[in-house]
């Protein structure tokens, strides 16, 4: 199993930015996505972007689009989450997590990651 270890949450004002990284022991045959999921306060933990990690393709929640940019720097094992304009609603627990395409894909399914970093809290204040 992949061990992640992320760094970077903090509190900012909304409209600010923050920089999330996410170290991985490895990348396996079962680590061929990379992405970020968050969990507010009552809410159920949703995907946030997500990217093969041949590089070839990211993917990303509408709510984010446009506003956060997710990369990978692979001698280093490590995915970035570069997150700007940042709201309210973007306030949660952010993991990162490690897991498996589906016909070539990834997705934001939580049952196709296995491996998960003990999060970092983002906290975005009106």
């Amino acid at each position: 199993q992949v061990q992640l270890v992320e760094s970077g949450g903090g509190s900012v004002q909304a409209g600010g930015s923050l920089r999330l990284s996410c170290v991985a022991s490895a990348y396996t045959d079962t680590s061929n996505c990379m992405a970020w999921f968050r969990q507010g306060s009552g809410k159920e933990r949703e995907g946030v972007a997500a990217v093969r990690t041949d590089g070839s393709r990211t993917y990303y929640a509408d709510s984010v689009k446009g506003r956060f940019t997710i990369s990978q720097d692979n001698a280093k094992n490590t995915v970035y989450l570069e997150m700007n304009s940042l709201k309210p609603e973007d306030t949660a627990m952010y993991y990162c997590a490690a897991g498996v395409r589906v016909l070539g894909q990834c997705s934001f399914i939580t049952g196709l990651y296995n491996s998960w970093g003990q999060g970092t809290q983002v906290t975005v204040s009106s």
